[in-house]
């Protein structure tokens, strides 16, 4: 990547796509807090109501190589634009939504918007800057990952206390009104051939977003149909099939979604899984602690999102210490850390009591699972593009920002499964829950040992200049 290595860019384009991303990842858990009136004000079923959060996460997930790879052949200035302009007025579509049916829809095209915006987004911010201000700007990139996604949680209990749960969406539309106007005069066009729709890989990124919804949908439905029945087995078989069958088409495919030799990039791939497994942690655990302190502890909407601004400001912090470290001790050590951090810090709530008090029981652990999952995200997005071509930014980043947003869904709904699954109820099964997510935790620390490099900020400078 040749071409800006001597030359600082200014941060106003960082400071612009750090805006539309932070809308992006703010909507995975705006709503969490909302639910409770969300679902009485449309009349949701219990067991349907995650789908406004899985909704939006799957269809992202499931279109963020495409989008990424579309941003690498028509030009990343237009889909990232294409991309807002879609978030925008799906955000509005959601706030005046009627019905379980109208709201389910319009944040699915949410996450359609969400996955042209923000590959462009974070292919812009790795082709516009080199050297020290590159590892800068993805630092900032991967602290957004983490702390828009708390923040979203104060956020929503504010908007839905103060205004309505329609605002957790109205928000989005004068931020992305003038996040538009300022990126069409500061991004500048594409220059070059611009590619054909036929370039685009379209079935294999129908498949692969199919087979993820079915396979969520399937475990989706455990609680009432169980692990062992006809319905789960099917529905699984049926995902994996679809997942193979992406598998098949990337093969042959003239574009394909994810060449083969992708998969060959260790320090992406591994950055990826860890960023998967992170990500699922952390949503899963927002879901569910916003439950608890609601449903069992009778807090409000409002003291709910007040109870997780000290995660947003521990990821902050998490920031600040994990890129200093990045470059003291390299990446696997960073991401070792935090796992194992995150692994204590859900062993915290797994072992609360039935009737546990936020101070002494919850906001411990979730100060430790804030600074382990931050350290991890902050960590795997430099990791993740140190080997990367200019030409390949794109994809590097839809397959990052797929993990993330795959994460989340599968987090919610493996871990809400497991609570809901108990015997003795959600209190119960919250313990049961925050166990499995620190045996998970742990097993992804166990993995970082072996398959995440140990890389360095000055490494990942010198590999990028290729």
């Amino acid at each position: 990547m040749s071409g800006h290595t001597d030359t600082r860019q200014p941060w106003t384009t960082l400071v612009l796509l750090a805006v539309a991303q932070f809308m992006v990842v703010l909507d995975i858990t705006v709503v969490n807090v909302a639910l409770p009136s969300i679902g009485t004000d449309l009349d949701f079923a219990p067991s349907d109501l995650q789908w406004v959060v899985t909704a939006y996460v799957l269809v992202t997930g499931g279109l963020l190589l495409l989008g990424g790879r579309a941003a690498d052949l028509f030009g990343r200035r237009p889909v990232f634009l294409t991309g807002l302009v879609t978030f925008t007025v799906a955000s509005l579509a959601s706030g005046l939504a009627g019905s379980p049916e109208m709201l389910i829809a319009a944040r699915a095209a949410q996450g359609v918007g969400a996955a042209m915006l923000s590959p462009a987004a974070l292919s812009i911010i790795t082709t516009t800057y080199a050297g020290a201000q590159r590892t800068t700007a993805l630092t900032v990139w991967g602290a957004i990952g983490a702390g828009g996604a708390a923040v979203g949680v104060l956020f929503g209990g504010m908007l839905t206390t103060w205004l309505s749960w329609e605002w957790v969406f109205f928000i989005n539309v004068p931020v992305g009104a003038i996040s538009a106007i300022v990126a069409w005069r500061l991004v500048p066009r594409p220059t070059g051939r611009i590619a054909g729709f036929a370039e685009l890989d379209l079935a294999g990124a129908l498949t692969v977003t199919a087979g993820l919804v079915t396979i969520v949908y399937a475990v989706d439905g455990v609680t009432t149909h169980g692990w062992d029945s006809a319905r789960t087995l099917a529905l699984g078989a049926l995902g994996t099939g679809l997942l193979a069958s992406f598998l098949w088409i990337e093969r042959s495919a003239k574009r394909p979604l994810v060449p083969s030799a992708t998969w060959r990039v260790r320090s992406l791939v591994s950055s990826a899984t860890m960023m998967l497994g992170a990500t699922g942690l952390m949503v899963g655990a927002f879901f569910l602690t916003s439950l608890y302190l609601q449903q069992v502890l009778g807090a409000s909407a409002l003291e709910t999102g007040l109870a997780f601004l000290p995660f947003a400001l521990i990821i902050g912090e998490a920031a600040h210490v994990g890129s200093q470290a990045l470059g003291r001790f390299g990446g696997r050590s960073v991401v070792v850390t935090g796992l194992l951090l995150t692994s204590a810090g859900a062993l915290l709530l797994a072992l609360a009591p039935d009737q546990a008090e936020y101070l002494p029981h919850i906001l411990p652990a979730l100060l430790l699972i804030g600074l382990g999952i931050g350290f991890v995200l902050i960590s795997v997005q430099v990791t993740a593009m140190a080997d990367v071509t200019h030409e390949d930014a794109g994809l590097a980043s839809g397959l990052m920002q797929t993990a993330h947003e795959v994460g989340a869904a599968l987090g919610v709904a493996v871990l809400a499964t497991v609570a809901t699954s108990a015997g003795g109820g959600f209190v119960e099964g919250f313990g049961d829950a925050f166990a499995a997510a620190a045996a998970i935790a742990a097993g992804l620390a166990g993995l970082a040992l072996f398959t995440v490099p140990a890389l360095r900020p000055a490494a990942e400078v010198r590999l990028a200049a290729h």
